[in-house]
């Protein structure tokens, strides 16, 4: 496990509930400000795993990582309706 792997999961294990929150509460605003806090350490994690890497379980770990995040991200707004 890559330390950025490592450091993103420990960031959103923290961030999510958070957001979470604050998405309960219909403060939409204040979800996509804490879930921004995510930005250095999911650039930090592209920048340094290779997601699809070649042993399948940490493969699959990188994916479901991903795939929270965006889980995350799309519960306050969804965000491939933005224009590029």
């Amino acid at each position: 496990q890559e330390s950025a792997e490592a450091a993103l999961f420990a960031a959103m294990q923290t961030v999510l509930p958070q957001a979470q929150a604050q998405f309960a509460a219909q403060d939409y605003t204040a979800a996509l400000q804490t879930l921004a806090a995510l930005r250095v350490p999911v650039d930090a994690f592209f920048e340094g795993v290779m997601v699809n890497a070649e042993a399948m379980d940490l493969r699959l770990n990188r994916l479901g990582l991903l795939k929270t995040l965006h889980a995350a991200m799309n519960q306050v707004a969804d965000l491939s309706r933005l224009a590029a």
